[in-house]
């Protein structure tokens, strides 16, 4: 049912956003995506180790 109901989810989103469109993220989405985030967690934990607070933000375009 969990399945079922995550296809279904999955599904809804297009039907209910007529505006919504595809966007393909290439295929290595997912190693860029993880090494960036796998690298910001890096750099962070050891601060948050010494006691530092650490507020992340978006750099400006």
């Amino acid at each position: 049912m969990a399945v079922a109901r995550s296809i279904l989810v999955i599904s809804w989103h297009p039907i209910n956003d007529l505006d919504a469109s595809y966007q393909e993220l290439g295929a290595d989405w997912h190693r860029r995506h993880l090494d960036a985030a796998r690298k910001t967690r890096d750099l962070v934990r050891p601060l948050q180790a010494l006691g530092h607070q650490v507020a992340l933000a978006p750099a400006p375009a």
